[in-house]
């Protein structure tokens, strides 16, 4: 190989590099960007007048913590079965206490 095309090949990967660099950053904010202007897809007040048990605490618990990072689902868009995986995996990433885990849970599967 002479000179000529390795300067070539060399140029071609750093271009290369950053065209990708630049489209994972890209994703990186255009995400952020979306949860930071998520907004809930459901309606507190309309949830508690269709649900005798509703757990007001659960739901304002849910609203505050689920809504930080992404846009939130509505409580029976997944079975009890389904929300205690979510909720299990969410607890430690969310930094919930045991006793905010299981009100946020009770509220998501009074719904079902």
């Amino acid at each position: 190989m002479n000179p000529k095309q390795r300067h070539w090949l060399i140029f071609m990967g750093l271009l290369l590099a950053l065209g990708v660099s630049i489209l994972v950053l890209g994703c990186q904010s255009e995400s952020r960007m979306d949860m930071a202007d998520a907004t809930p897809t459901y309606n507190l007040a309309q949830l508690e007048d269709e649900q005798p048990e509703f757990n007001a605490a659960g739901a304002k618990l849910w609203e505050q913590n689920c809504i930080r990072c992404h846009n939130i689902r509505t409580p029976s868009s997944l079975n009890d079965t389904q929300w205690k995986v979510v909720m299990h995996h969410m607890r430690v990433r969310a930094g919930l206490t045991v006793e905010e885990h299981e009100s946020i849970l009770r509220f998501l599967q009074s719904a079902n």
